[in-house]
């Protein structure tokens, strides 16, 4: 398992990785919906601390074995019997989501974590043995992402109040991890390869976002509640879905990546904001689903609150992505002016009878725009 060419050509994501995207689906699914009754219920801030804190488990999974294939994949058995380890411990995080979410539960989702990182150090170790010029590297992920293992099978010997002081510690030395252990060494990571898993990753979001608002328009459709109003939300949700994607994909990432010095100071920023894109994007869904949900059953949420469980998550998004992924594009004062404008219009469509579609005017006006200066 030595380093691969980080100027290889033509490389592009295995089958191997895709399975492991799709098997992380059934996780971010399991996510969206626990948000999706917490937001029907009125649990607007409960929600979406525990939606942030069991989605960064997610995230960070994905996110460190997609840098750890992009510089080290070598399709050998091994390996890939290694990966398929690392699945079943995503299978198995997916299913104690629920239970973390609405109980506090986190032994089922601490198990699977576990399974994944541990597999994940195995690997990390492979390529100690393989890799002499990036030993000091790879042993201080190894040792890293194992110190932190016991962290979290710690946490749950700790009394429940101080629990989630204990998880913020914890989420702090996994995020340093990386940059500690990179700082003895840089992995040979893949432009292109990287900026290709993201975009990947960010369909899933995007898909999993337009899922869950179907399927909650097609239940309050079969209830007959509403039905002009689920038009309008049906409409904007799927013009939002459209421009989140457009925007998201109106520069190519791997420019960014690109391995020279300014790339290689960006690339911490970039991976790390990819959380709030991916975070917000699958929020999205939740909050279309929930305000379904206020349109047809007339939950006790007032309008404006739900409203703003479909527009939040939506300008998190288009925030985000402007500023991780496109201002470094940009160059005129105008370019980066519009984007901050349009994510205040976002969260104003909250106050509208229709935020859904006012939201998704809003985003489709800012890609009309984008989209004709870019001619």
């Amino acid at each position: 398992m030595v380093g691969r060419n980080p100027g290889e050509p033509h490389r592009s994501a295995t089958s191997l990785e895709l399975f492991f995207d799709l098997c992380f689906v059934v996780a971010v699914a399991q996510a969206s919906t626990s948000l999706r009754g917490a937001l029907t219920e009125g649990d607007y801030t409960g929600g979406a601390l525990r939606f942030s804190l069991v989605f960064f488990t997610i995230w960070w999974a994905w996110m460190n074995f997609t840098w750890f294939a992009s510089a080290y994949d070598p399709d050998d058995v091994p390996y890939r019997l290694t990966v398929l380890v690392q699945i079943t411990g995503s299978l198995v995080l997916a299913a104690g989501v629920r239970r973390a979410f609405e109980g506090g539960d986190l032994y089922v989702i601490t198990l699977g974590y576990v399974v994944l990182r541990t597999a994940l150090a195995a690997l990390w170790l492979r390529a100690a043995l393989s890799d002499p010029a990036r030993r000091g590297t790879a042993l201080r992920f190894a040792a890293g992402v194992t110190g932190c293992q016991f962290g979290w099978v710690g946490l749950l010997f700790v009394p429940a109040p101080v629990r989630l002081g204990g998880i913020v510690v914890m989420i702090v030395a996994e995020v340093a991890v990386p940059v500690w252990a990179q700082s003895a060494g840089m992995t040979p990571w893949h432009p292109h390869h990287i900026a290709e898993r993201y975009e990947l990753f960010t369909l899933i979001v995007l898909g999993e976002s337009v899922a869950a608002a179907t399927v909650a328009v097609h239940g309050a459709f079969d209830r007959h509640h509403g039905t002009g109003s689920l038009y309008v939300l049906a409409a904007g949700g799927l013009l939002m879905a459209y421009a989140m994607w457009w925007l998201y994909f109106a520069r190519p990432a791997h420019t960014l990546l690109a391995t020279t010095h300014q790339a290689h100071r960006r690339r911490f920023p970039w991976a790390y904001g990819h959380y709030l894109i991916f975070a917000s994007a699958t929020a999205e869904g939740a909050g279309l689903a929930a305000y379904a949900d206020h349109v047809t059953r007339h939950t006790g949420t007032s309008p404006t609150s739900a409203g703003a469980a479909v527009t939040v998550p939506a300008a998190v998004f288009l925030s985000t992505v402007w500023m991780v992924h496109l201002r470094p594009h940009q160059r005129s004062v105008a370019e980066r002016i519009l984007f901050p404008l349009a994510a205040a219009g976002v969260l104003a469509a909250a106050w509208s009878p229709a935020p859904a579609l006012v939201a998704g005017v809003v985003l489709a006006s800012l890609v009309a725009v984008v989209s004709v200066s870019r001619r």
